[in-house]
Formats: C-alpha cells, sequence, structure tokens
C-alpha cells in the first residue's frame, strides 16, 4: 500500500462558500473548507505523529474499488464547482491490527491510537468542567428564579427527594426554601402581644366571655380565607363550685362535734367532679398519694382506710391521687403544694402560702356523665357515669392552711424523702385530729364550642394532620392555654400566607380551638367521641399547643414512638431561643444525660391522651420547662403574663417563637412528605421492653405450666413485617401515587392497631395496650404476673384482681390470650394485604 503523499497545492481555490468532503473506504469523511488547508494540517498532524511514535503502527490502509480503479472517490457538494480539486485522495478501508509477524517496510499509522490516548484524559476532564460549569450556571438561574414560583410548588424535603406536583409547570422548591418561607411568614406575627391579651380575658367553660372569646376566635380565622371554618357545639355536664354553700373543712372533737373552722381562703379553687358530700375522719400526711405512697403506710401500721389523706402535689395526677386514696379505702383527699416541690429564691417568683390549686379528678377525659358517647344535644343515652368519677370528696388547699394540719399530726416521723419545707416540726406520717370535709359542688350542662379551620390538601385531602390548643382557663392560664392559642392563631395567618404564596400541603391541615380543657379535654374528647369511626381512618397525628412554655432551660417530649425519630430530626431544624449558636438538639443532648429524659410516653392528663388511647391517632405534646423546680404558677390565679415573663427571665416572646417554628416544621413534615414520616419500627423496641419485664417471671409461669411463647411469636412477627414494609418502600417507585397512598394508609394506622379490639370503647375507653387503662393493655398483664411471688394489694389494683385474691390462672390465660392477639392483629395489618401475611403463629 503506497503511503498518503501530501495533496498539491492548487492554483486556485474552491469558489467562495464551497466545501468538499472527502471519503475513506466510505467509514471516515473529512470536510475540507476555506482552500484546502485543513487537508495540510492533516498531512502536518500525521507526519509528525509519525516522527514521535517509536514503533510502526499496527493499523494500516489499502485501496478499495471505487468509480475509477486506483483513484480516489470524490464527491462533489456543488454542482457549480468550477476549479480542480487541489489533490486527490485514493480509497482507503481501515484495518485491524496486522500480526507481530507483518512485512517490514508497510507503512503504518500507531499516530491514532498514540494520539488519542494522550489526548483521551484531557478531553474528558474538557468535557466535564464544560458540563459542570453549565449545570452550576443553570441551578443559579433557577434558584434566583424559586422566589417567584408560580402558583404550584412541588417540594423536595431532606428525606424525600421530591414530589410530583399536579401540574408539569409547577417549579421544584427545595427544604431549605420551604423552612425560609415558613420562618419568613412567621417572623410576620407578634406572638407577644396575643398572649398578653388572651391571658387578660375571662374564658371560664361556660362563661360568657368564653363566648366572646370563641366569636373572636371564628372571625380570626375566617379573615385567613382558610378552605373551611366551622364550628362543633356540646352540651356536656361540667361542675362549678356553689357561691351560695362553699365547700368548708372543720376540726372535729372527741365527741365528733364541729369544732373551729380552717380557712380555705379561695372559695373558687376546687376540685371539679369530686364526689359531693360530707368526709369525718382522723388526718393522715400519705406523701404524693401514689399507690406505692399508701402500701408503704400501710407497712409502717398506719392504715389510710377510713382517714383523710394530706397529699402533695406533683408526682401523678389530681385524679390519680384520688384515685388511689379511694382504691386504699380513704375517705376524702386534701391537696396541697408544698413549698419544697417548687422555686425558691430571690431570683425565682414563688407560689404564695395562700394560693391553692386548682385541678379535676375525674380519672378520664371528655364528659364523664356521656362516657363513651359524644355530648351533642340532639343525641340521648342512657344515664351513665363514666367509672373514673371518685365516690370521695377531694379539696385543694393552700400550703399555709396546710402547715396548721401538718403541726396537729403525731405518729411516726415520716421517711426522709418524705420531709418537705413547710413550717413547723417535721413531718410525721399521723393520725391526727379529726377533720370534717364538706363539699357542695354543682353539675351544670353546659354548652362548650370548638372552633376550626381548614387548608386542604392536594394529593390526600381526606388524611388529616390536627394541631389543637385549649382555650379556656380558670384563671389567667396564661401558660395554661394563653400561649397555645396564641401559637395557634400564628400558625393559622402563617401557613395561610404561605397558601396565598404558592405552598400546598399534600395532606390537609386542621387547627382547632378546643373548649372544655381545663375539666379533662372535654372538647376534644367528645369530638373525637363523635367522629370516632371516621377519625381513625383520617387523622394522621395530633400535635398539641397546651402547656408549650412552662420554662426555657430544657425541652420536654410526651408522644407515641411513631414520632420520635421525626422530633429528633425537627430539632436539629429550631435554633435554640437561649444558647445563641446551638440547635434545639444540641440543648437537648448537652442538658440530658439520656434520651428517655427527653421523650417520655403521653400520661393522662396529657391533652393529646385521648388521641392515641382512644382514637389511636399518634399525637404530640411538647413544652419547656425550668431545669429544677416546675413552673409554681399552673392552674392557679397567678397564672398571669407578668410572672410567665418573670420566670423566663424576659425571654417569653423567643421561647414561644421557637415552639411555633418547631411546630410548624413539624406540620411541613407531617402533611407534606411524599411518604409519611412514621417511624413503624419503633413499637417492636416498646414491645420488647415489657416483654423484658416478664421474663422475669417465666419461671414462675412455667411451674404453672403457663408460657410466654405465643407473645414472643406474635412480636417477632410484627418485627418482620415492619422491615418487610421498609424493604417493599425501599425498592419502589416514588413516583407511583396510588402506591404511595396505599404505603401511607398503612404506616398512619399502626397506632389504631394497637388498640384493642376486645374490650368495649363504652366500658373501656382507653384501649391502647400500651398507654390505655384496664386490664387489657400490657402493664396490667405484667401487675398480674407479680402477684405469682407478692399477693399484694397494689398489685391487685393495678392489674384489673379484685384485692386480696391473689394471681387468678384464667384471668391470666384470658389477659395474656388478647394482648397476644392484639400484637398479632397489628402485624398482620402491616404485613398489607392476607396474600401477603407470612407467619408461624
Amino acid at each position: 500500500m503506497p503511503a498518503l503523499r501530501p495533496p498539491a497545492r492548487a492554483d486556485k481555490g474552491p469558489t467562495q462558500g464551497s466545501h468538499k468532503r472527502f471519503t475513506i473506504g466510505g467509514g471516515i469523511s473529512l470536510q475540507d473548507s476555506g482552500g484546502g488547508t485543513s487537508m495540510e494540517r492533516l498531512w502536518g498532524l500525521l507526519q509528525g505523529a509519525k516522527r514521535l511514535s517509536p514503533r510502526p503502527s499496527q493499523t494500516t490502509y489499502k485501496h478499495v474499488g471505487g468509480p475509477q480503479q486506483g483513484c480516489p472517490e470524490e464527491e462533489e457538494e456543488e454542482e457549480e464547482e468550477a476549479a480542480t480539486p487541489p489533490g486527490r485522495f485514493c480509497p482507503m478501508e481501515l484495518r485491524g491490527p496486522e500480526p507481530l509477524g507483518s512485512q517490514a517496510g508497510q507503512p503504518h499509522l500507531e499516530l491514532w491510537a498514540a494520539a488519542g490516548r494522550r489526548a483521551a484524559p484531557y478531553l474528558v476532564l474538557t468535557a466535564l468542567l464544560i458540563f459542570t460549569g453549565a449545570f452550576l450556571l443553570g441551578y443559579v438561574a433557577f434558584r434566583g428564579s424559586c422566589q417567584a414560583c408560580g402558583n404550584g410548588v412541588l417540594v423536595v424535603s431532606e428525606d424525600v427527594n421530591y414530589e410530583l406536583g399536579p401540574n408539569s409547570h409547577q417549579r421544584t422548591l427545595y427544604w431549605s426554601d420551604l423552612r425560609a418561607m415558613f420562618l419568613r411568614h412567621l417572623g410576620e406575627g407578634s406572638l407577644e402581644k396575643a398572649i398578653r391579651h388572651t391571658s387578660l380575658r375571662d374564658r371560664v367553660a361556660g362563661s360568657a366571655g368564653m363566648a366572646a372569646l370563641a366569636r373572636d376566635i371564628h372571625a380570626a380565622l375566617s379573615r385567613q380565607k382558610l378552605d373551611h371554618v366551622w364550628t362543633d357545639t356540646h352540651y356536656v355536664g361540667l361542675q362549678y363550685p356553689d357561691r351560695a354553700h362553699p365547700n368548708t373543712l372543720h376540726w372535729v372533737d372527741a365527741a365528733g362535734r364541729l369544732g373551729e373552722q380552717l380557712p380555705l381562703e379561695d372559695p373558687d379553687v376546687y376540685c371539679p367532679y369530686s364526689a359531693t358530700g360530707n368526709a369525718t375522719g382522723q388526718l393522715l400526711y400519705a406523701h404524693y398519694g401514689r399507690p406505692e405512697d399508701l402500701q408503704r403506710l400501710r407497712a409502717r401500721g398506719v392504715e389510710p382506710a377510713g382517714r383523710l389523706l394530706l397529699v402533695r402535689l406533683g408526682a401523678i395526677s389530681f385524679a390519680q391521687k384520688v384515685a388511689s386514696a379511694q382504691d386504699f379505702g380513704a375517705g376524702g383527699v386534701l391537696i396541697y403544694p408544698d413549698p419544697a416541690d417548687f422555686p425558691q429564691g430571690p431570683h425565682k417568683p414563688g407560689l404564695s402560702g395562700n394560693r391553692a390549686v386548682y385541678g379535676h379528678v375525674h380519672l378520664g377525659t371528655g364528659d364523664p356523665y356521656t362516657p363513651g358517647f359524644p355530648s351533642f344535644n340532639q343525641t340521648q343515652f342512657p344515664p351513665v357515669q363514666s367509672s373514673g368519677l371518685p365516690s370521695i370528696p377531694a379539696q385543694p388547699i393552700s400550703a399555709d392552711v396546710a402547715s396548721l394540719l401538718m403541726r396537729k399530726l403525731a405518729g411516726p416521723v415520716a421517711p426522709q424523702e418524705w420531709q418537705g419545707q413547710l413550717s413547723g416540726s417535721p413531718y410525721r406520717l399521723g393520725p391526727g385530729p379529726g377533720l370534717h370535709l364538706g363539699v357542695n359542688n354543682r353539675r351544670a350542662s353546659t354548652a362548650i364550642s370548638n372552633i376550626f379551620g381548614c387548608i386542604e390538601g392536594r394529593s390526600e385531602p381526606d388524611h388529616y394532620v390536627v394541631i389543637g390548643a385549649q382555650r379556656d382557663a380558670w384563671g389567667p392560664g396564661a401558660a395554661r392555654s394563653a400561649v397555645g392559642t396564641a401559637i395557634l392563631l400564628e400558625l393559622v395567618r402563617t401557613f395561610a400566607s404561605m397558601v396565598s404564596n404558592g405552598f400546598q400541603p399534600r395532606r390537609s391541615l386542621l387547627f382547632i380551638s378546643w373548649d372544655g380543657g381545663d375539666f379533662g379535654s372535654v372538647g376534644s374528647t367528645e369530638w373525637l367521641e363523635g367522629y370516632l369511626s371516621l377519625l381513625h381512618l383520617k387523622a394522621v397525628v395530633y400535635v398539641s399547643l397546651d402547656n408549650a412554655v412552662l420554662g426555657d432551660d430544657k425541652f420536654h417530649g410526651k408522644t407515641s414512638p411513631l414520632l420520635i425519630s421525626l422530633i429528633e430530626n425537627i430539632l436539629k431544624q429550631v435554633e435554640s431561643p437561649n444558647h445563641s449558636g446551638q440547635t434545639l438538639y444540641e440543648q437537648v443532648a448537652f442538658s440530658n444525660h439520656s434520651w428517655d429524659e427527653v421523650i417520655q410516653p403521653l400520661p393522662m392528663d396529657s391533652s393529646a391522651y385521648s388521641f392515641t388511647a382512644f382514637a389511636g391517632v399518634p399525637a404530640v405534646e411538647f413544652s419547656f420547662v425550668e431545669d429544677g423546680p416546675p413552673y409554681p404558677f399552673l392552674h392557679t390565679k397567678d397564672d398571669t403574663y407578668e410572672n410567665l415573663h418573670k420566670v423566663l427571665g424576659g425571654r417569653l416572646p423567643a421561647v414561644a417563637q421557637a415552639v411555633a417554628q418547631f411546630a410548624g416544621l413539624l406540620l411541613i413534615r407531617l402533611s407534606h412528605d411524599h411518604l409519611l414520616p412514621l417511624d413503624f419500627g419503633r413499637y417492636g423496641d416498646v414491645v420488647l421492653r415489657h416483654i423484658g419485664s416478664l421474663n422475669e417471671f417465666s419461671g414462675d409461669l412455667k411451674a404453672r405450666g403457663l408460657t410466654l411463647q405465643w407473645l414472643y411469636s406474635a412480636r417477632g412477627d410484627y418485627i418482620r413485617a415492619a422491615e418487610k414494609l421498609r424493604k417493599e418502600i425501599y425498592s419502589s417507585d416514588e413516583s407511583d401515587e396510588r402506591l404511595t397512598r396505599t404505603y401511607n394508609v398503612r404506616i398512619m394506622r399502626v397506632e389504631y392497631y394497637f388498640l384493642s379490639q376486645y374490650v368495649s370503647p363504652a366500658d373501656s375507653p382507653f384501649r391502647h395496650i400500651f398507654l390505655g387503662q384496664g386490664d387489657h393493655t400490657l402493664d396490667a398483664l405484667l401487675n398480674h404476673v407479680r402477684l405469682l411471688r407478692a399477693s399484694s394489694s397494689l398489685g391487685a389494683a393495678t392489674s384489673g384482681v379484685a384485692p386480696g385474691l391473689g394471681f387468678q390462672e384464667s384471668q391470666f390465660r384470658r389477659q395474656l390470650a388478647l394482648l397476644t392477639w392484639t400484637l398479632q392483629g397489628a402485624a398482620n395489618a402491616l404485613s398489607g394485604d392476607v396474600w401477603s401475611i407470612d407467619n408461624n403463629f
């Protein structure tokens, strides 16, 4: 094959604007334009590469046949070409490498391979740089335009890469942009002014002042142009003090005659739902009135039965104190605030010695005169009462009155940990002189109103993310309900502003102002009872704003296990109100040794309790609290804006703003994430902790021919179902809306799966096997097992077994069976369709 020669230079180039293409073997074409200089450059490139080549190329070219044998094939692009071509190429065919032993003297062109190898990295690098620069330029230009997004907005969260909007013209809004939008609109409101204004209004449930406030709240929601605003009215039985016949406390002499009357100081302070009537008996000191405290009294030879108990505020609720006293046969209860339990000192305002603390004593929630049923005016139900209503009277008293009583007590000295800071001699257990307690509270049918505002969701409008705050208060209620009401209204205004600027939540947001909260979450419970069959299918989560600001040192949450991971994530997004440069998560991690100190189960006195324990809806209530003794003015007439502001060292507006940020970001994630951010696997750990407590008694059970094997098996099936669902979600197509909705439905109903299906909501309204009340719960099963070793009234009182009967094998078998099948049912439901269930039960 002859070597390629450089083309001869033409006397005259092609006509202006013309160009030629030379084809090599029909596979490689070379274009020449501008007078043939490209061909000369090609020849120079080839010769230079040949000189640099260390050995002959293994790639060769040979002649191929063409229209003119032995001559190059030439194609004319333009028929009007008049000039002769500057040179002619013979057709070439590109062949693969010859064997190493090929004939010497044949021309080789290693140029192509050597030059390509050397140039390739630079070409790749140049292409990457061009692509990266173009991408960054486009991204910056796009981000700048995002501030003026159209009516539709797509959201990308940290956990869910993106959401598909209903319209193709929608732009992407990243989580940081959405968070910035929320914070920008939230900053425009004035929480401090709203808290102060609300705390100055009279708003006892059923009062004229409450009716006026309800109208104002309804008007405020209506001004925000929400999708829906409405009011639900319930007619409930509330208990008030009888001003014509106030409650009394007298000494009783040895003959049983009434003696000197002790001052109760404020006739307006009482215990709603206390039994009415009189109680007479000797006085005992019973610490906090917990079951273990009363059991300890008995162990010390001091019998509570037939006595009046003096108990301290704290540790457990008013209702639990009275219920425990009743279980131990006491005749009545006096509840006082001990100075040892509240802050003292020049820099911390304390509760006055003549202040008593208000609190209801119904061991439950809602209207106790229609248990399990909604209190709508048009409904008629049998005249039944809640089993949580006490049969003994109870009355709050001040520390000053308690000091008078304590000085009269005889008997053994109280344990050191029971000692308090009332003036006088060391605390004694009693008994002391006789007392007569008279309670004359009156019951009244009262209309209460819950006010609702709704922003409809775009993709799942029938799934509700609910946030609420108590509106009523017995006194000024700055911390009790004014803060929560102000934050609720600010969140309504903020989200309404975001919607007007293009924000569209995936799920519906439901904002609710509750009435009757100080009587035991009456308004919220009646709403749940009225719409229970609907809400367990549609309510995703409930967020409570009650008691949200009681300090600023620590963050405490009370919640379902499903929400713990999400709470941790949101805490990392909110700046600490009193530690500059720190997030709330960092503040929590610094001030607490264990996460269990920060997040705890929902107690019965939480306003969110009914949502989870009764309706099976995961719920959360959170608070900023003081590091040390609690806020002293809750449920008193001293719960004013000024006192709350002073306790927080002037930081009330900043702390309230942090609460609003936390709640708002929580709502955004819950209402807008493509996949619900609920950690359904957490309940496997909860079951494991309970089973761990039961393992201690496995030997005792085995001796009776009993086993916990089926409970272990159900727990294993739940864990496997949770892991299977995780894998399904991980491998699924996120853009498949039907599949995503199916997953969300399974996730949002996990809490409902733990409501026992084997007890009646009317008889046992709190059916949740972990949080509920009754012998269907895991706690009741554990307490029953404990009776195997010590047949005590303490264990019997909390196990569903009558005191004195001890361990009951038939009842234990029933408890174990119902618990096991409730847990197994949760595992089966989480697995999805019946053909997807895989267990070895």
